[in-house]
């Protein structure tokens, strides 16, 4: 079961986790999305949520994501994470539009 937060600043982002926390998320299941790549690294790093990586992604989809556009890595994140591809190809054109998306999952 997924989560799906948008909000508008880091601020508002880490409000958002301390809810997800509080209401039983590891914040290593919490996936933090920005459009540009070192605001989303910068943000996750800040906020100790969880990264999108081998684990997530497997190996090949993570090696084709080095020479995909970033709209492209963006969609095969929020697929990794499990979002459908039309919940991908939405929440990526909200990223498109400056906001910041969570997505929370539970294992």
């Amino acid at each position: 079961m997924n989560t799906i937060k948008v909000c508008e600043n880091g601020l508002q982002a880490k409000d958002m986790i301390n809810e997800l926390t509080a209401q039983g998320y590891d914040r290593e299941n919490i996936y933090l999305f920005a459009h540009g790549e070192e605001r989303s690294k910068d943000l996750t790093d800040a906020l100790d949520t969880g990264e999108v990586g081998i684990g997530e992604q497997g190996l090949i989809d993570s090696v084709k994501n080095i020479f995909n556009k970033r709209g492209d890595e963006l969609r095969s994140e929020f697929e990794a994470v499990g979002l459908s591809h039309e919940e991908a190809s939405k929440y990526e054109k909200v990223l498109d539009g400056g906001e910041l998306v969570l997505v929370a999952t539970k294992h």
